[in-house]
């Protein structure tokens, strides 16, 4: 185990450097960013003076070891909208899109799941077709666009649920205000309805494909031919034979997915205009705010890579075989 840790903490460092690097080189790309730090009527002797002040008149390459230097001791520099350090704007940020990441998993897993078994043990009828299908739907319906839909209907039209804004849950809970966070609970899932719809259901269809395609393989393994053979109860079959041996691939799965739905809210929660750190990416790229877009890609990256980590761990010890 120690010799697997170590092997995946190495690949993990080699990711992370990549990731500062092409974030880096995809910022710069976009022009000197000396003139985002003076004012519109600077003169080229105080544009200069700036350039040379803030480092961007060495090499890129110089100015990238910098950048690491700086990230390593949790430096990313003063927000250009906020005026405030970059990574504290982030970390304000997160906590919104954690609970909505959160909130559209758990809905995803706890539809995907028995959807995908059920359609598995109705192979070949109409409920099965009918449940594929609506898994492809899933899959091809683009979620800025189902959200916008959800807005028109739901929200507009119906008036059933508010068309934006958020209830704080997380961010009271970890300041330890508990009172606070759970009378704003009720609340805080009654805004995230709608946004965890549209984040969740690409996520939801794909896992009731992946847990049906895998309960249909283990059921043609002999085990479970044996386990019927003896008399077992078809129920106890489906649930210690072969939903046991059907939920490695599904794991691995679920936990890469907290760091896809993460990465992946950005234009969801620009539709809905929810205040966290995908409109905040967002609004950064637009106002060319470099230090914020360095640190939310930065922070993005370290959980979704303690993720990948994580179950790597995790499937590990459910198959021993992966060590090697």
């Amino acid at each position: 185990m120690g010799a697997f840790l170590l092997r995946r903490l190495g690949q993990s460092v080699i990711v992370i450097i990549g990731v500062t690097l092409i974030s880096f080189v995809s910022l710069q790309i976009g022009g000197d960013p000396t003139y985002l730090f003076v004012s519109e009527n600077a003169s080229a002797e105080e544009i200069q003076k700036a350039r040379e002040a803030l480092g961007f008149d060495a090499p890129l390459h110089v100015q990238y070891l910098s950048y690491i230097g700086n990230a390593l001791q949790g430096d990313f520099g003063n927000s250009l909208s906020y005026r405030q350090p970059a990574m504290e704007v982030v970390l304000q940020a997160m906590p919104a899109t954690i609970e909505l990441t959160i909130f559209s998993l758990v809905l995803a897993i706890a539809l995907s799941i028995p959807l995908g078994i059920y359609s598995a043990l109705r192979r070949g009828t109409p409920v099965d077709g009918g449940i594929m299908t609506l898994a492809m739907i899933g899959q091809s319906i683009p979620n800025f666009w189902m959200g916008i839909m959800m807005i028109m209907f739901f929200g507009l039209y119906l008036g059933w649920f508010p068309i934006s804004g958020n209830v704080p849950f997380l961010m009271p809970l970890l300041s330890g205000d508990f009172a606070t966070a759970f009378a704003n609970l009720p609340d805080s899932l009654y805004h995230m309805i709608m946004p965890a719809i549209a984040v969740g259901s690409y996520t939801l269809a794909r896992n009731a494909r992946l847990v049906r395609s895998s309960m249909l393989e283990v059921l043609q393994q002999d085990f479970v031919r044996t386990a019927r053979s003896k008399g077992i109860p078809e129920r106890q079959v489906i649930v210690h034979h072969a939903l046991r041996n059907a939920w490695l691939p599904v794991v691995t799965m679920i936990g890469l997915e907290f760091g896809f739905l993460l990465g992946g809210v950005v234009v969801v929660e620009t539709v809905f205009s929810y205040p966290g750190i995908g409109r905040l990416v967002f609004n950064a790229i637009n106002q060319r705010d470099i230090p914020v877009v360095q640190a939310s890609v930065i922070l993005l990256a370290l959980v979704f890579i303690a993720l990948n980590l994580i179950v790597d761990l995790i499937y590990s010890r459910l198959d021993p075989r992966v060590k090697l």
